[in-house]
């Protein structure tokens, strides 16, 4: 699946354990961490739906999810792909593609993508989900 908003960004990591262990990791992160938080101030803030700021929308076990979200300056997909590596590992890739309307979704985009402040929230997720793989 691909997305119908417009691309930002791809980061990925190599996880040292096969694709299965990947995507229990994942979906369990997801389950309990993402798309299951309960509502913070900024949530409340920012208007997220949902609440908890991502529900998935799109399935292929173990290769590919695809979560979906909005708020008042942005509406957002993330999508994890899992690729075998010819030696076992796992490469976990996260694709984010989002729309920010008006002026205040460009000022909402220049203050969390320019900054660089989601690509470290990004890279730090899949090091999480890698790191809960490998365990």
């Amino acid at each position: 699946m691909t997305s119908d908003l417009p691309y930002v960004d791809t980061h990925q990591t190599t996880v040292d354990a096969p694709r299965e262990r990947v995507w229990t990791a994942l979906r369990r992160y997801v389950d309990t961490s993402l798309g299951a938080r309960k509502a913070v101030p900024l949530a409340w803030i920012l208007g997220t739906r949902p609440q908890s700021g991502f529900e998935a929308i799109h399935e292929i076990p173990e290769l590919q999810l695809t979560l979906a979200g909005r708020h008042r300056f942005a509406k957002y997909q993330l999508i994890f792909d899992l690729t075998d590596t010819p030696n076992g590992q796992t490469v976990l890739s996260a694709h984010t593609y989002s729309a920010f309307p008006g002026p205040h979704g460009r000022l909402y985009r220049l203050l969390v993508i320019t900054t660089h402040f989601h690509a470290l929230a990004t890279t730090q997720l899949l090091h999480i989900i890698g790191s809960r793989a490998t365990r």
